[in-house]
């Protein structure tokens, strides 16, 4: 059964962040996958997705999807122009609109497109974008403040 969960769902890191020398909160102390961070919940892999995202807005000015995507998705490991255009699909905007990243709201829906685009539709008697709102709510609350 767990073969057919995508594997950043299976790690609770839906953005599938890459396993590095960074240690994130709620970060599992003994990684078994050698290539994507593992959480001990999925509270913990959204807030570090929505981390980078902010990161990516404060440190860089990054505040469309075309430039988040481009830096998050990179073409040389991805189909970047395809995760973009899905994205936008999702979020309804422009691929080169300004969008407000650090506004809770924006940042929880960008979160969610990202993880519908890293995991794929989510089965029958899932949430729509494989996590109930209040664990979004949380991570938003996690990484807003503080």
């Amino acid at each position: 059964m767990s073969e057919n969960i995508p594997r950043g769902i299976r790690n609770n890191n839906p953005g599938n962040i890459r396993l590095s020398s960074a240690k994130w909160q709620g970060q599992k102390k003994f990684q078994m996958d050698n290539a994507f961070v593992e959480f001990d919940d999925p509270v913990f892999g959204l807030r570090a997705l929505m981390r980078l995202l902010l990161n990516y807005h404060q440190k860089y000015g990054l505040d469309t999807v075309e430039s988040i995507i481009n830096r998050y998705a990179p073409p040389f490991e991805n189909a970047t122009d395809g995760y973009i255009h899905h994205v936008c699909r999702i979020l309804r905007v422009g691929r080169r609109e300004k969008i407000a990243v650090a506004e809770k709201y924006i940042l929880i829906s960008l979160t969610r497109a990202i993880c519908r685009h890293e995991n794929g539709r989510p089965p029958k008697n899932t949430p729509k974008d494989w996590y109930h709102d209040a664990v979004f709510e949380h991570a938003a609350q996690l990484v807003l403040k503080g």
